[in-house]
């Protein structure tokens, strides 16, 4: 990862947006939870978690509702380490820094994904090499060994 020389101020900009990932954090916290729950809930157990004792219609839209809300939290858990990322970097010093160039990231990118890792031009050309893969530093947990 490049970064610049200097750390970030906490400039009014950057402690107004650490406090919009301090809110967002929270809310993706508190809808995540419940939506494990009701997933979690909604599990059958016992003889209708074979399929005996139900139309087997039910079975298969019960078991796709499952998948589908699985597959939400996990974009929801995603979303999740994105936020808590941008706020690590806000605490060290290096919020609104390109990950991959060490350039500025515009504020009015950051006002619009407050999360963001990269620069426009950088997030093109990740896009262009890896799709929608998310963009992860080497020495970053999860990393899936994707280089630019």
């Amino acid at each position: 990862m490049k970064q610049a020389d200097k750390p970030v101020k906490l400039t009014a900009f950057v402690k107004k947006q650490y406090q919009r990932l301090l809110d967002l954090r929270d809310e993706m916290v508190d809808t995540t939870a419940g939506k494990t729950q009701d997933t979690l809930r909604s599990h059958p157990e016992g003889s209708e978690a074979t399929g005996s004792g139900e139309h087997s219609g039910d079975a298969g839209s019960d078991a796709y509702d499952r998948d589908l809300a699985l597959s939400i939290l996990s974009k929801e858990h995603d979303a999740l380490y994105e936020i808590e990322q941008a706020i690590l970097r806000v605490e060290n010093g290096v919020y609104g820094i390109c990950e991959m160039s060490g350039q500025k990231i515009p504020n009015t990118r950051l006002e619009a994904i407050p999360f963001c890792r990269l620069t426009i031009e950088c997030q093109e050309l990740w896009e262009e090499k890896h799709g929608k893969n998310r963009y992860r530093r080497s020495d970053e947990s999860g990393f899936s060994g994707l280089t630019l």
